[in-house]
């Protein structure tokens, strides 16, 4: 948490990285480099409040509301409203982001009319159709909504503009169970529970000699 007086406070996601800029008594600037934040401001139109994103001219800024913001540190950047509103602006372009709606900037592009956010957080994961395997590394890719910040395992993941993600797990031999998350800046969560067994042993193959029942017992 990263509070700025009576005027706002920030709230981080684990993985989030963010840098303080100019700090005055009109304007508080942050630097998002990557991950998820929720900010309240209440600037009352006395104070505003500004992030930037890392790798992109992406820009939220807002006098007083509730917002979350997301950047994959690549030049992705997503913002929700909770309450109030935002001005999203980037390469030329600032839409008003209200209450209840979301907007995107992706890389070289400018933000896209904002949408009511949906009911549902999009997340597909996709492993080996097999539950038993016998290789200690998996590959975990999906898809989930562009912007939103994905866990798996526990440890962050970046995912691209058009929301895909990959990454490499380690098992460990026996059951393991996997768990992938994705959280919105629309404030909406969803997960994919799976398991996973690792089995490196080599069984011994027998063969019956008499197969064929030729042989006498």
């Amino acid at each position: 948490m990263v509070v700025g007086g009576e005027y706002w406070e920030v709230k981080m996601e684990p993985g989030t990285e963010v840098e303080i800029g100019e700090l005055s008594e009109s304007i508080s600037k942050l630097l998002l480099e990557s991950g998820m934040a929720r900010a309240t401001v209440k600037g009352g139109g006395r104070h505003t409040f500004e992030v930037r994103a890392n790798k992109s001219d992406a820009v939220a800024r807002t006098d007083g509301g509730v917002f979350s913001i997301a950047s994959n540190g690549n030049g992705t950047v997503a913002v929700g409203t909770q309450e109030g509103a935002v001005e999203f602006l980037g390469k030329g372009r600032v839409v008003i982001v209200r209450a209840g709606q979301q907007s995107i900037v992706r890389p070289g592009q400018a933000p896209t009319e904002p949408v009511s956010i949906p009911s549902s957080l999009l997340l597909k994961v996709a492993l080996p159709g097999r539950s038993v395997v016998n290789r200690s590394k998996l590959v975990v890719v999906g898809t989930a909504e562009p912007g939103a910040r994905i866990e798996v395992a526990g440890k962050m993941v970046k995912a691209d503009e058009k929301g895909r993600f990959e990454t490499t797990l380690k098992l460990k031999e026996g059951k393991n169970g996997i768990e992938v998350k994705g959280y919105s800046v629309g404030a909406l969560e969803a997960s994919s529970t799976h398991q996973i067994e690792l089995d490196t042993t080599v069984r011994k193959t027998t063969i019956d000699k008499n197969l064929w029942g030729t042989q006498k017992k």
